[in-house]
């Protein structure tokens, strides 16, 4: 599907493949490890393997289940990437003789918990455009200006689709009892696949609204939408691009609770302050469902679902480090950081601007 940008300046081209030299992510851990404990921590750094790799690589190895090796996200195969597994530590020795051209261990150290999936405050990257002449570099530091200034759409990005983007039709034929699976864990994940491309159907929506509410008279839009004028003409006056809605359901940001939005005026400006941001439903058990105008567009997407539901963010703020750009060789370098579950890709195609 075709993600929207909110960026205003016409659709730019660049060039980007990802790859070990151009696009380097590291993860940041949840806490310090205590360096004691009967789990031996590795900080590795792999090129050419995705982490299931790593993970199977190593299992073969020290002859154990990969449910034995603890990980905090999957990376993927085509970047540098450095992140954080464990494994008990009784296994060490063992390990000592491991080796692989596509792995380097970077530290170790020890704690007391095993790593689970999820243990990140959040992924640090690199990203190198190529193919980036002086007009699209400046339209670029603009961009990177409005999304310092509002933050990004949380899709997801290609990667949770797979190489073909079709994990998620895969997925439907398993919910509708089309297809069968034994193995629970690549069930889950199709199925989980189409769940993420209903949210990402819905956030598109939403961003579809919020530019025309920008862009049109409320009179103009009220029947087409389906929201009261009145409601419209308050929608307007919100300065962020993404607009909060009656019945909307928020989160405190970078972490907190979910809580329903009862009045709009300060929710904004806790919005444009990054103290919260709006989410969305990966629908399924006991998922709680917005109220009002914003229900009127997530009633468009719903689905019951037989898997674990919950809010996820809409929106998130990058921590944009540092960005410069290189004339001799047209290549524009990006420094910047996003909290876990976010997509760098999606921040570039943002920044490419198209609608």
């Amino acid at each position: 599907m075709k993600r929207l940008s909110y960026l205003t300046y016409a659709p730019i081209s660049f060039y980007f493949k990802q790859s070990e030299r151009d696009f380097v992510v590291e993860e940041i851990p949840l806490y310090e490890f205590s360096n004691e404990g009967e789990h031996l921590i590795l900080k590795i750094r792999k090129k050419n393997l995705t982490t299931w790799d790593v993970i199977n690589l190593i299992s073969q190895h020290l002859g154990i289940h990969k449910k034995e090796i603890g990980y905090a996200g999957l990376k993927d195969k085509n970047a540098m990437s450095i992140q954080y597994i464990s494994f008990n530590k009784k296994y060490e020795d063992k390990f000592k003789t491991f080796k692989d051209e596509n792995i380097k261990i970077l530290e170790q150290t020890y704690h007391n918990n095993k790593i689970k999936l999820g243990h990140l405050k959040g992924n640090k990257f690199f990203v190198r455009l190529k193919k980036v002449n002086q007009t699209d570099s400046q339209k670029i530091k603009q961009g990177i200006k409005q999304i310092k200034k509002f933050g990004m759409p949380n899709f997801f990005g290609h990667q949770r689709f797979g190489i073909d983007g079709d994990n998620y039709l895969i997925g439907k034929e398993l919910i509708d009892k089309k297809r069968q699976m034994r193995d629970k864990t690549k069930r889950e994940f199709f199925m989980n696949s189409y769940q993420s491309y209903l949210f990402n159907l819905w956030l598109n929506k939403r961003i579809e609204v919020s530019l025309m509410i920008d862009s049109f008279e409320p009179k103009d839009i009220s029947s087409l939408i389906g929201f009261d004028i009145q409601n419209l003409e308050q929608y307007k006056k919100q300065q962020h691009p993404f607009k909060i809605f009656s019945g909307d359901i928020g989160m405190h940001y970078p972490y907190g609770r979910i809580f329903d939005i009862e009045d709009i005026n300060p929710e904004e400006e806790r919005f444009l302050q990054k103290d919260i941001s709006l989410t969305g439903a990966l629908f399924g058990k006991k998922t709680k469902i917005a109220t009002k105008d914003a229900q009127k567009i997530e009633e468009q997407f719903f689905e019951d679902l037989p898997l674990n539901g919950q809010r996820r963010y809409a929106w998130v703020f990058p921590e944009i480090i540092d960005y410069v750009y290189k004339d001799e060789q047209s290549w524009f370098e990006l420094n910047f950081i996003l909290p876990k579950g976010s997509y760098a890709t999606i921040l570039i195609e943002q920044l490419e601007g198209k609608k």
